[in-house]
Parts: C-alpha cells; sequence; structure tokens
C-alpha cells in the first residue's frame, strides 16, 4: 500500500504521525499547497521515531483544486490509495483525480450539500455525499473502493452504529450521534478566546446549512438551524452540554444500510458558538462567493468566509492553550437482543492534555484522524474489503473496534454506556 495524503494541517498532520508507529503500508507521500508544513510532519516523525520511520515518508507540493495534477502525481509516485485531509470543498477534484488515476479513495467528510431552491427548510435539494453515491456503479466496475466519511463524524459514529445494529439491538428506534465537550482555548493572558477547535469553514457550512433528519415514514427531510435543542449529559466529567440539529454526512449514510426508524445529529455548541454563527449569517460573512472589495492596493475579490478563517487562530495551532475533552459518539434506542427497552451511548473522548503529550495535535483533530488510519490498516490486511463508493456503516463493525481498542492496535477506549431507555428532554 502506497499512501497520498492530501492536506498537512491538523488533520493530515495527525494522520501521518499516527501511521509512523503502524507497518501496514510501504510508503506515505505527505502532500500539501504549502510544501513546508509537509516537510515540517516528516522532521517531527523523525525526531520522535528516528531517521528509519521517516524514510517511509516524502512530502509534494499539491493544488487539491487541480484534478490533473493530482492524478499525475498518484501516477508519478505509484499511489495505491489516497487520503483527503482537506476542507470538503475540494471533495470533486481529489475524487475524480483518483477515479481517473485509479487509485483508492479515502476521505473523511464528504460532497457538499445544495439547500433546496424553494422550500430549504422542510425540503432537502442534493444532500451530503449524493455526488459521491452517485457514481457508486462507475468505481464498482472499476474495482476501486472509495471509503467515504471515516473520520470521527462521520467515521467512527457510523462504526458506533453499525455495531449496536449487529451485536446490541433487535429494533433500533432511533440513532441520534451526539457530539460535544468542554474544550476552552485562551490566549497569551489566559483570557477564553473563540477559536473553533475544527475548521471554521466546515464548522459555518455544517451548522448554518439546513439539518437533515431520516424517518422511516417521511424518509429525508430538513428543519431549521439549531432546532430540537435538548440537553445531553456527556461522560467522563463533560457533564451537561444543550445540543442542537447539525448537518451532517451521518444522516445521509446510515439509512442505506441500517434500520432506523430515525437518525439525527446533534452538535453540543453552546449558546455562545450559535450567537457567532447567527451574528456571521447575519452580516453575510458566511457567504462562500467572492465579493468585491478595496484595499490599498486597489479593488480585489475575495469569499467573505475566506475572511473569517484567515482572521481566526489556525485549528492545528492551538492545542498548547486548549484544555478540556471532546467526545463523540451514537446515542441508540430501541429493543435490545431479548425484546426489553435499550438505550445506550457509544462512545469515545478525546483529553486534549493526552493527544498534545503523544503526538503534538489537539483534541479534536487527533480524534479525527486515527479512524482513517485504523480503516487503512483493516484494508491492507484484507479485514475490509469492497468496491464502490461505501460509508463505514457497510463494513464489519468488530475487527475496527477491537483493532482500535487493543494495546497491540491503537489503544484508544470505547464505551458502550448504558442509559434510561426514555426519549431525551427536549426543551424549546
Amino acid at each position: 500500500m502506497r499512501i497520498l495524503l492530501i492536506g498537512a494541517g491538523g488533520v493530515g498532520d495527525a494522520v501521518a504521525k499516527i501511521a509512523a508507529t503502524r507497518s501496514f503500508y510501504e510508503h506515505i507521500v505527505v502532500s500539501d499547497y504549502d510544501q513546508s508544513r509537509a516537510d515540517k510532519t516528516i522532521a517531527w516523525i523523525k525526531g520522535k521515531y528516528g531517521e528509519g520511520v521517516a524514510n517511509r515518508f516524502s512530502s509534494a507540493k499539491i493544488d487539491a483544486s487541480n484534478a490533473a495534477a493530482i492524478a499525475a502525481l498518484i501516477g508519478e509516485k505509484q499511489i495505491t490509495h489516497v487520503v483527503n485531509a482537506v476542507e470538503p470543498k475540494f471533495v470533486p477534484t481529489i475524487f475524480a483525480a483518483c477515479y481517473t488515476a485509479g487509485a483508492n479513495y479515502v476521505d473523511m467528510a464528504m460532497s457538499l450539500s445544495e439547500a433546496h431552491e424553494h422550500d430549504p427548510f422542510h425540503k432537502t435539494g442534493i444532500k451530503l455525499g449524493d455526488a459521491q453515491y452517485a457514481l457508486a456503479e462507475q468505481w464498482q466496475r472499476a474495482g476501486k473502493l472509495a471509503l467515504v466519511g471515516i473520520g470521527v463524524e462521520p467515521g467512527l459514529s457510523n462504526v458506533f452504529a453499525r455495531y449496536a445494529s449487529d451485536y446490541l439491538f433487535s429494533e433500533i428506534d432511533e440513532i441520534s450521534i451526539k457530539d460535544g465537550g468542554n474544550l476552552v482555548v485562551t490566549d497569551e493572558h489566559g483570557e477564553e478566546i473563540f477559536a473553533p477547535s475544527f475548521s471554521i469553514w466546515t464548522t459555518i457550512e455544517e451548522c448554518l446549512n439546513p439539518p437533515v433528519i431520516f424517518e422511516k415514514k417521511k424518509g429525508w427531510f430538513t428543519t431549521a438551524p439549531f432546532s430540537e435543542p435538548e440537553i445531553f449529559e456527556f461522560p467522563e466529567g463533560i457533564g451537561a452540554v444543550e445540543c442542537v440539529n447539525v448537518e451532517h454526512e451521518e444522516v445521509t449514510q446510515l439509512p442505506r444500510t441500517l434500520k432506523a426508524g430515525r437518525v439525527t445529529f446533534k452538535y453540543g455548541l453552546g449558546s455562545d458558538f450559535i450567537g457567532v454563527l447567527k451574528t456571521l449569517h447575519m452580516l453575510g460573512l458566511d457567504a462562500t462567493k467572492p465579493v468585491r472589495v478595496r484595499s490599498a492596493q486597489g479593488p480585489v475579490e475575495v469569499a467573505p468566509r475566506d475572511v473569517v478563517v484567515s482572521v481566526l487562530p489556525d485549528p492545528a495551532s492551538i492545542g498548547p492553550r486548549m484544555t478540556g475533552k471532546t467526545c463523540a459518539g451514537a446515542l441508540i434506542t430501541g429493543k435490545a437482543k431479548d425484546g426489553t427497552a435499550r438505550a445506550t451511548y457509544i462512545y469515545h473522548v478525546a483529553d486534549n492534555a493526552e493527544t498534545m503529550a503523544a503526538i503534538e495535535a489537539q483534541a479534536v483533530v487527533a480524534q479525527t484522524a486515527f479512524n482513517p488510519v485504523i480503516a487503512l490498516e483493516l484494508i491492507a490486511t484484507g479485514i475490509w474489503s469492497g468496491a464502490g463508493v461505501m460509508g463505514p456503516e457497510e463494513f464489519d463493525a468488530k475487527p475496527f473496534l477491537d483493532l482500535m481498542s487493543s494495546s497491540t492496535g491503537y489503544n484508544q477506549k470505547w464505551v458502550a454506556q448504558e442509559r434510561l431507555a426514555s426519549s431525551p428532554l427536549r426543551h424549546p
């Protein structure tokens, strides 16, 4: 297995560092538009694990918006598998390049959605991932695998849902992905600041688009942003966090394979974060279409959202100033194998102090990064196999979770926590 890793930002950097501890691949090319970032990642690996390990890595410059250039690099480096670790706006070009070059593909975020033209808060338009799933037959005929949505959410959450379906439940009423944490970022004076722990570009996309919900009787439909608020008690000291509906890939992925009465994704944003996002939207600063801006050098075209990205701290850089934990999990309700009512929250928690100590990566990006590496190892060893466009929920979850938690694997604890078998409290 020869891997091309596209993107050496927070998640890509962590993917490479985690992969450095494993031996299932022949070589990894770490690439970025700024090649110095890829070089920095490899230098860290050399300092941590020695020249022998670092020699299994090399760097390259890449433009993720140029499909022809990506395909050429795949051919030049004899790449068998590509890992897309950049923002989802680049999915179309990287996805197309992989198909053209005959490489297998892995991503952690899927092709973007487009809201319904006339009724965006009730009806779906183009859903997350639709553009990729539409090409499933082509990928299958080519005998290549596009494993889509294998980060933490989507990704590990999908694995948890599949595990619950196969091993814990006889009937599922609802799969509700719950993400929350108590992460705090401070400035040099110790004052808390607004610094999203993941790409603000992607966060704006997820949180301000109409959330998609799936119900067996209705199919997919949409609702207003930040709808159905509820208080959810997160484990391991995180505590109660208000969660709201957010657009996310799991809702468009899971119903394709798993039988469930309802599927939702709820994000623990908090009122302050929601207030900032609403303000950005009100001011038009969430827009992706370039606008004409006057500057000292003359008029320039710039997308407002790109300005927001530029003025906020890089999520890859905030780890040393971050404290707390983040939790990703799936709350599954329904009937247990014996027919009794059951509610189980299957989760993984990442502690920022621990991820910084291990790989110098903040908790959210570290929690995202180990999942594609586990999946690639299962593919390399033949435990996971397939062709076409497939989500993580289409594979047996147990080998993934066993490798994830094993002391000779990735040593990441996951927990299936029993909850009261009743609906969580909702409030206006």
